[in-house]
């Protein structure tokens, strides 16, 4: 198995326990200590006593956090140790997975994934693999649940607030949301916040899944809602109104509340956060911003919902960024402050192309999936293949929709283009 965007993942079975087993056992022998955590779906038990079982005969001592936030995990790592957490973050109950994290919580950096997967490969199955150490590691479980919660309730003020709605999908997050808010003085009202390993709606947090929550917000007359994936790592919220705030109006919101004057984002968010502060762009993909924050920007997100918080974590961290925007609801009016946001249109194609690899290196992209993006004066357009699909996609952003409309056409061009030349050569 290899590294995606975000660690390793697939649907659950044995491919996957014999890679957790192997990792934790690669992982003990490179780092002295290691914390690992787990969401609520009901393979992630199976899936960790695995790892722990490869980390202990690797050598290396073990800190248990059981249910807990993926940042949680990330956020407690010691110097010259790692962090696992066992997840598979916004993906269906059927799938699980890995995320690694070094200390300061970032994700393995690419020279780091490349590495492990070179070790996993040549470890081959665990039925062949020896090599355990002498002196197995040992084992504490100590309150990491609790040192996390009161971390971030020490930032904020208890005072009293507005009602909130919150979502937790019956994910990792109900463990460390409701007592963070409640600490902090929200009247919050729950909503799947128990964390049965079984999800009610689907686990990541767009508006399409969320349907239910603006005649809530009506009812209840709440300050808003705040939403939860799988292991808390992101968090999107709405508005008074019970109007859904997209990731870009979000990026942008926590940026001018934080009064943050450099900003990490990804190479799909608008160009809207261009007028609020001075922008580095990653490809897609969270790791992607963790790592350029380790370097440079006061703040950093991507337009999923995952927000990062440097002097937090170098990890995604949902319930901070859930209770930075209760108390954010409850200093602005956030219907207003949404209404002062400039929304730009935005176009979306996806092209068949048996070719999509070719074609992207041809376009000058270093990597495919990363892909390409274009600026012009009245906007930009990213070309990138999909990592699931024979297919090239293709977002355009203007400043009018004709000038959406024409760069989006410019990028199709470029593509069939290079299709053309590709399969007639």
């Amino acid at each position: 198995m290899r590294f995606g965007s975000s660690g390793i993942r697939s649907r659950y079975g044995r491919e996957l326990v014999s890679t957790s087993l192997l990792l934790g056992h690669i992982l003990g022998e490179k780092f002295k200590e290691i914390i690992v955590g787990r969401d609520t779906r009901t393979t992630s038990r199976i899936i960790e006593n695995a790892f722990i079982a490869g980390v202990l005969s690797g050598g290396s001592s073990l800190r248990t956090a059981g249910l807990v936030p993926t940042p949680a995990v990330a956020s407690s790592i010691t110097q010259g140790g790692s962090g696992c957490m066992i997840t598979a973050s916004h993906n269906p109950e059927e799938y699980n997975g890995l995320k690694i994290f070094n200390h300061g919580g970032s994700s393995l950096f690419k020279t780091q994934q490349k590495e492990i997967e070179e070790l996993l490969v040549a470890a081959g199955k665990p039925a062949d693999h020896h090599a355990f150490q002498k002196s197995p590691g040992r084992v504490t479980s100590p309150g990491i649940l609790d040192t996390y919660i009161q971390k971030i309730t020490a930032r904020f003020p208890s005072e009293r607030m507005g009602r909130m709605i919150l979502d937790c999908g019956n994910g990792a997050g109900s463990v460390a949301s409701p007592a963070i808010l409640r600490e902090m003085g929200a009247d919050i009202r729950c909503i799947n916040c128990t964390p049965s390993g079984f999800f009610t709606r689907p686990s990541e947090p767009l508006e399409q899944n969320l349907g239910y929550l603006p005649p809530l917000i009506t009812a209840w007359k709440a300050s808003g809602a705040v939403v939860h994936d799988g292991d808390a790592d992101r968090m999107m919220a709405f508005d008074s109104r019970g109007r859904y705030i997209t990731g870009d109006q979000m990026l942008i919101l926590f940026c001018r509340y934080l009064d943050a004057q450099r900003v990490v984002t990804t190479t799909d968010a608008s160009m809207a956060i261009d007028e609020w502060a001075e922008v580095r762009r990653t490809p897609v993909g969270d790791s992607y911003v963790s790592e350029a924050l380790a370097g440079w920007g006061d703040f950093g997100g991507e337009p999923s919902g995952a927000w990062i918080f440097p002097r937090q974590s170098l990890c995604p961290d949902g319930p901070y960024a859930a209770a930075l925007f209760c108390q954010m609801a409850s200093e602005w009016d956030i219907a207003a402050e949404l209404d002062r946001i400039p929304v730009y249109p935005i176009r979306r194609r996806s092209l068949p192309c048996s070719c999509a690899h070719e074609v992207m290196h041809s376009l000058g992209a270093a990597s495919p999936t990363d892909g390409i993006r274009i600026s012009r004066d009245e906007g930009w357009y990213l070309v990138r293949a999909s990592g699931t699909e024979p297919k090239i996609r293709i977002t355009a952003e203007g400043r009018t929709p004709a000038a959406a409309d024409a760069l989006l056409d410019e990028g199709t061009r470029a593509v069939r283009e290079w299709k053309s030349k590709i399969t007639h050569q």
